[in-house]
């Protein structure tokens, strides 16, 4: 997402995205697994897009009192494993799409083998930021192993979850028993919310490296990933919403696609069409009070939370 088409508000939120894009480069360019491969995983991670969940930990480790500089390690690594999940989900075997981001998918640039050996290397990879000081020095030492450990225990957690999602989102009947709107919402809180939730209580973890207390990023930590479950539920209803009405040249994606393969989706589960897009629009209201709510004891240490929480409620793309 350019900056240029932003507004001002949003393009403070996104103002980290320099030390991101920054951080990926270099991650990507010093790897050391063959051009070929790197070349792929260089084609879908330095692709453009959103970087919401890299954006998220930033603006969580400030919220959480720390240097937002420390939260890098926590967005290479998510990104990284966001990036694996659009790869495979592209594949033939999956959603079969052919455009990501507005470019060729990666298994029509690069070959689908390549395309799955790459989603494999990224989802590996994630945990090298966390592990080293590849990214931020502060995590080569022993003292900050205790803090390794927790952004692993998240990020393996939380991609699980999302694999978990994907199941229940693309093999029927995976998720048997439940009314449509449970179904729906049982799906993408664990295919898009957990990865959401996971930056967000990375980053604030991150703010230990900063020298913030433990006890007191534990009491913050609980509130952003309050915050982060009620956005990832906010943003899958919002793209489901854009899937059914605005276009793929808009989106950069393929768009109606989940609908034209019988799949799931919010609208259809509050019964499909003006109806179900008018209900959705409700519950994105309801969800967007509530992740502020959450955020309601951090104080203006958040500010930067909440206008990303309305931009997300209100992005058409």
């Amino acid at each position: 997402m350019a900056l240029a088409t932003m507004s001002a508000s949003s393009a403070d939120i996104f103002a980290p995205l320099d030390s991101i894009e920054r951080s990926l480069e270099k991650y990507v360019s010093n790897l050391r697994i063959g051009d070929r491969l790197r070349d792929a995983v260089a084609y879908s991670l330095l692709g453009g897009g959103k970087r919401l969940r890299p954006v998220l930990a930033w603006h969580a480790c400030a919220a959480a009192g720390g240097d937002p500089q420390d939260a890098l390690p926590a967005a290479v690594a998510v990104e990284l494993v966001h990036c694996f999940s659009l790869v495979h989900d592209d594949l033939p075997a999956m959603d079969d799409d052919d455009l990501r981001r507005g470019k060729p998918t990666l298994h029509k640039h690069a070959g689908e083998a390549m395309a799955i050996l790459a989603g494999d290397a990224m989802m590996t990879l994630a945990f090298d930021p966390i592990t080293s000081g590849v990214v931020n020095p502060k995590l080569a030492g022993e003292r900050d192993a205790a803090i390794s450990h927790r952004l692993v225990r998240e990020l393996m957690v939380a991609t699980t979850g999302m694999i978990v999602g994907q199941v229940y989102d693309t093999i029927p009947g995976s998720v048997p028993g439940l009314e449509p709107l449970a179904r729906v919402k049982e799906i993408h809180r664990h295919k898009t919310g957990a990865l959401i939730r996971a930056s967000c209580v990375m980053g604030a973890i991150c703010a230990e490296l900063s020298g913030v207390d433990t006890k007191a990023v534990e009491t913050r930590r609980a509130a952003l990933a309050r915050y982060g479950e009620a956005i990832g539920l906010m943003f899958q209803i919002v793209d489901d919403v854009i899937d059914e009405t605005q276009s793929a040249e808009h989106t950069g994606k393929r768009t109606g696609k989940d609908k034209d393969a019988g799949k799931l989706t919010y609208p259809l589960a509050h019964g499909g069409g003006q109806a179900g897009l008018e209900k959705c629009r409700s519950e994105i209201t309801r969800l967007h009070e509530e992740s502020l709510t959450h955020l309601a004891p951090l104080g203006p240490a958040a500010e930067p939370l909440r206008a990303l929480c309305e931009f997300l409620a209100t992005r058409t793309k």
